[in-house]
């Protein structure tokens, strides 16, 4: 007699998938363990890139900096200095921070905080807000920030800066930093698909980007999923933005080489996805409660 529909034997195609998936996950979780040494400076240095390249173009820049400030805004040269000057400590002395070994939990707070107030500034200052392609890129960008302040609560420190906000069904603050940082690192994929054209090199990467990321939004085979994004953006970032083709006087040279760094952000986000793991609010967590 034939099997009930909720009983039927999985078919073939469904046990190879099931087979490679489970193979990918070893393969990660190996990877994970034997990389355990390196993924998280290595994460940190790739997450705080763009704000490293963008306080060291602020010195070489100062003069284009401060006059684009003093045209686009009509601002007096001493505020357009002061901006300028504002971008360069608060980028260059904060990465500084983070990168340091041993460095008081407290300092790393503040140190993510100038990050995020540099953030804020510029996607006003440089009119960011209106543009949808550099709009995503930086939540892409917050997202990694955000896990980087996931790290800093994972490691026993700096719960005092929820004091007063209850646990929700023993889930921990941190599990939804994890998970917010998780959705919006994943918005840089958004940016990279070419909605208006089709091209056979873009699907390649575009198809498998678009369902790694939903995968990892969702917290499903997390580090695997992950792991693969991570590979696919460097490939993309290297052949999209090779700003070290281009002329260092040309806008081509200074646009693909922000949009480099900041992809290198966002992978550098991921190292951090696979650090942490998928956390208390996603699908691979789930299963461990049943």
């Amino acid at each position: 007699a034939p099997l009930e529909p909720h009983r039927q034997r999985p078919t073939h195609t469904h046990t190879l998938i099931k087979d490679t998936m489970d193979r990918a996950d070893d393969l990660a979780d190996s990877v994970t363990r034997k990389g355990q040494w390196f993924i998280r400076p290595v994460g940190r240095a790739l997450l705080l890139s763009t704000f490293a390249e963008d306080g060291v173009r602020m010195f070489f820049q100062w003069g284009e900096q401060t006059t684009y400030i003093m045209h686009t805004w009509g601002a007096l040269s001493i505020f357009a200095k002061l901006f300028v000057l504002f971008n360069l400590v608060c980028q260059l002395v904060p990465v500084g921070v983070l990168l340091a070994p041993a460095v008081n939990v407290k300092f790393k707070k503040v140190a993510i905080g100038c990050l995020a107030s540099v953030m804020v500034v510029q996607t006003i200052a440089y009119t960011v807000l209106w543009n949808t392609h550099f709009f995503l890129r930086n939540f892409a960008v917050s997202g990694a920030l955000i896990l980087l302040l996931a790290e800093c609560l994972e490691d026993g420190v700096g719960r005092t800066m929820f004091a007063g906000v209850p646990d929700m069904g023993g889930i921990k603050r941190g599990d939804w930093l994890q998970a917010s940082g998780r959705i919006l690192v994943t918005l840089m994929v958004f940016t990279l698909v070419h909605w208006e054209s089709f091209k056979f090199e873009q699907f390649i990467f575009d198809v498998p980007a678009m369902i790694l990321s939903v995968m990892v939004c969702l917290g499903f085979k997390t580090k695997t999923a992950a792991l693969a994004l991570m590979t696919i953006l460097q490939l993309e970032n290297f052949y999209l933005n090779n700003f070290y083709s281009e002329y260092t006087n040309s806008a081509k040279y200074d646009f693909k080489k922000y949009d480099f760094f900041q992809t290198e952000t966002v992978i550098g986000g991921l190292l951090m996805v696979v650090a942490l793991g998928p956390g208390g609010v996603s699908f691979d967590q789930g299963k461990k409660w049943e």
